[in-house]
């Protein structure tokens, strides 16, 4: 059963919270980083890069402490301030496409995670895992949910659309379009009607956060193993995510770019996918696949609609079905022998918020030989494959919303 629990967030004033909430660092250009931290005091991007005050860049250790400085700058200067009582915060997002996102911001169960109860579809790799555990096990808090989603529960619904009544204790519009609103629940009859409602749930899911989740998780385990007086509900054995339903949940897809044809000629090429696709030359008017087991491909100026042979290719697991993976098995790997999809620099990835005219643009420019596009899996797939215990190739799912950092901060 998924156990949640209100916490005492750390968070910015209302007056300054726009200033204050960053997307993750790497998601911004060396100038945007810049630009941002010279002209806004206020900026998360100077606690999480700390070298900016003297112009200087560190890292490892020497970083994280100067992450826990700028971090007490901040609380000491009033920027942030924690709450008195543990609450759940019910977080609205509304990005510029439109898509509108409505959940709970709550203290989650390393357990559950470690029980399976939080179930994963993605892996994570160890040393990215180990160096987030020592990160905040130094700093001392996390800012940025992992992203978490949950059966469509009617009682929650309601809470969610009762508490949106009220006043917002944030309501901010970020330069990238998308606008936010916080409403904190405190109450603690209606928290344990939360509470409760996730009790009966039987699992949750990891929608994005997976190294997050598994860095809180080691986390819990070298804290627990450390303290003989372990009781539970230390801090640590918590960590903080964004709950949304399901049917809020937007999946979209990665397509692929890819820079040669393994020393294939296009003729050669074609005539090895005609083995396991039905091939269709579209000529130069972009295609996008409308179906599962569908794929557009762009190769020498022409597009291609491909339609997997059901007669050459084998569904024994949820897996098999999806998507990323047929192309990895039928394609990718075989014929362009691409081993190591996270790894090997032949090939890259563009989001499905991005057009098939972007991959044209990419193969056109010389930078690639070949691009696919195919259809986004839907949350049900991705549950299913959790529930079998396997996991999705890299960059199988673009999944929004994105979170942004320094909005609601979780302290160890």
């Amino acid at each position: 059963m998924a156990k949640i629990i209100p916490f005492k967030a750390v968070k910015p004033t209302r007056a300054i919270v726009g200033l204050v909430a960053a997307r993750p660092y790497q998601s911004y250009t060396l100038n945007e980083r810049k630009t941002r931290m010279t002209y806004n005091p206020f900026s998360f991007l100077h606690i999480v890069n700390p070298g900016y005050k003297y112009d200087q860049e560190v890292t490892g250790k020497e970083r994280y402490r100067l992450v826990k400085n700028r971090y007490s700058e901040f609380k000491e200067d009033g920027i942030f301030i924690q709450d008195e009582k543990p609450s759940f915060y019910i977080y609205k997002i509304v990005n510029r496409h439109g898509h509108e996102f409505n959940g709970i911001i709550a203290a989650t169960s390393a357990e559950d995670y470690e029980n399976d109860v939080i179930k994963k579809h993605e892996d994570t790799i160890a040393k990215r895992e180990e160096t987030f555990k020592t990160y905040i096990q130094t700093v001392g808090f996390n800012a940025e949910p992992v992203l978490l989603t949950y059966p469509d529960n009617a009682v929650i619904s309601e809470i969610i659309k009762e508490a949106q009544k009220g006043y917002a204790e944030f309501e901010f519009t970020m330069t990238y379009r998308d606008t936010h609103y916080l409403w904190k629940v405190d109450n603690e009859d209606t928290i344990a009607i939360i509470e409760e409602e996730f009790n009966k749930m039987k699992t949750i899911y990891i929608a994005d956060g997976h190294h997050r989740s598994a860095s809180s998780y080691l986390l819990y385990k070298d804290e627990k193993a450390k303290n003989p007086n372990h009781n539970g509900s230390e801090s640590y054995n918590f960590f903080m995510s964004y709950l949304i339903p399901e049917s809020e949940l937007v999946i979209q897809e990665f397509n692929r770019l890819i820079k040669d044809l393994n020393g294939l000629t296009k003729e050669a090429f074609l005539i090895q996918l005609d083995e396991t696709f039905r091939i269709e030359n579209r000529g130069n008017i972009p295609y996008h696949p409308k179906d599962a087991h569908q794929f557009s491909m762009y190769l020498d100026g022409e597009f291609y609609s491909l339609f997997l042979r059901k007669s050459a290719y084998q569904f024994h697991t949820a897996l098999d079905e999806l998507d990323a993976q047929i192309l990895f098995k039928t394609i990718l790997q075989p014929i362009l022998g691409i081993e190591d999809l996270r790894n090997d620099n032949r090939i890259s990835y563009v989001n499905g918020q991005h057009e098939m005219i972007t991959i044209k643009s990419s193969v056109d420019s010389g930078e690639f030989k070949v691009g696919f596009g195919m259809c986004p899996s839907n949350v049900n797939q991705m549950k299913q494959i959790a529930d079998e215990g396997l996991t999705m190739p890299p960059k199988s799912t673009y999944i929004l919303p994105k979170l942004r950092s320094g909005i609601t901060i979780y302290e160890y």
